[in-house]
């Protein structure tokens, strides 16, 4: 009869396996490598219907996704829309929100760190006038401020604030959003 192994499951983490994950990845970079993609089509007004399916890792198309994300963006009335979803902003805050949250659980299960409950809050501040074409500050958030709340039955208050901590400088998305990203746009005609 075969041994049978047990994985040590914490916070929803299988640990076995993201230990192995780092591992890896720290014995061939190569397997770091990633390519995200999102789409977007434009629906009727400020509402669009974006897609999140594939994604290339290592060189290699991913084949997990059998049906895409599908999101519904749109504004609120007062931006002429008619809240058919979010707009990109709140996307945005929402996806530092589920990054930081991620990175949280996932490091406290590999420090041994047990939560019970995590919550995120995110507000940016943001000023619509640049994006209207009028003279105001830039058109991107002028402030994001985050709180996290969490509950864990065996950490101390000085081993949450140092994960706490971790995770902001390992978070891909704060710092997309704290350091200059080359974007590159083109339009093709059709």
């Amino acid at each position: 009869m075969a041994p049978t192994t047990t994985a040590t499951i914490r916070n929803g983490i299988d640990v076995d396996r993201l230990i192995a994950t780092i591992q890896g990845v720290g014995d061939d970079p190569q397997l770091a490598q990633f390519q995200f993609r999102a789409s977007s089509t434009w629906q009727a007004g400020t509402h669009n219907r974006g897609e999140i399916s594939g994604f290339t890792h290592a060189g290699r198309e991913d084949q997990t996704r059998t049906t895409p994300f599908v999101l519904d963006g749109d504004e609120p009335p007062v931006l002429l829309g008619e809240n058919h979803g979010p707009n990109a902003v709140e996307l945005l805050l929402q996806a530092l929100a589920f990054c930081y949250a991620v990175g949280f659980v996932a490091n406290a299960a590999a420090q041994g760190i047990e939560i019970d409950r995590m919550d995120y809050e995110i507000e940016g501040d943001f000023d619509v006038r640049a994006f209207l074409g009028l003279d105001g500050p830039r058109p991107g958030f002028t402030a994001i401020r985050a709180t996290g709340r969490v509950s864990s039955p065996n950490a101390t208050l000085e081993q949450l604030e140092q994960l706490c901590q971790a995770v902001q400088d390992t978070s891909p998305v704060r710092d997309s959003l704290a350091n200059p990203v080359p974007v590159e746009t083109t339009l093709e005609v059709l």
